[in-house]
């Protein structure tokens, strides 16, 4: 049996079933938390942090942070919203993502997030480092000019018997899945 919890977001009241998360209860309640390392069905990390939201005043990510009776949290503000497009633009910046592929089709969670936050030119110089393509695989090929180091293929492929298929290694600028 599932206990109910009452919550506000920008306001409005909602409720949702207690322990699930943010991002999750939002969505029930049909509110937009935008979010990029988040996939439905695997442990969130909160590693992109495009889903920070304030919870009773203090910053929190939305798709770790579970829903609590009671909570005050503001999605939708534009010290918030800055954040956000802010983290898009540096993700634009730091890879080749000028992508002919996204652009005609209109699939491209970053594309969409750009277009919402109203993204036409980003803030900060481009840094467009060389990263290795690997091909050596006939059936995946990892673009590394393209990944955002969301980490969603780390926690979401694994071999049948549940082993991480892929890693990372290095840290900041040089984190590399591999």
């Amino acid at each position: 049996m599932s206990t109910l919890v009452k919550f506000k977001i920008d306001g409005e009241e909602c409720m949702a079933e207690a322990g699930s998360y943010i991002v999750e209860a939002a969505s029930e309640n049909g509110i937009y938390i935008p979010t990029l390392c988040n996939i439905k069905g695997v442990k969130p990390r909160g590693s992109c942090r495009i889903c920070s939201v304030l919870v009773n005043g203090r910053p929190m990510t939305a798709c770790t942070t579970p829903i609590a009776d009671g909570m005050e949290i503001e999605n939708n503000t534009p010290d918030l919203n800055d954040t956000r497009k802010a983290i898009v633009e540096a993700l634009f910046v730091e890879g080749n993502h000028f992508c002919p592929a996204c652009e005609k089709s209109g699939n491209c969670e970053l594309q969409a997030l750009a277009y919402r936050f109203q993204m036409l030119v980003p803030r900060f110089p481009f840094d467009f480092p060389v990263r290795e393509i690997d091909a050596s695989n006939p059936k995946l090929i990892k673009d590394h000019n393209r990944c955002i180091l969301c980490k969603r293929c780390i926690r979401a492929i694994k071999t049948e018997d549940g082993k991480n298929i892929f890693a990372f290694r290095k840290r900041g600028r040089n984190l590399e899945i591999i």
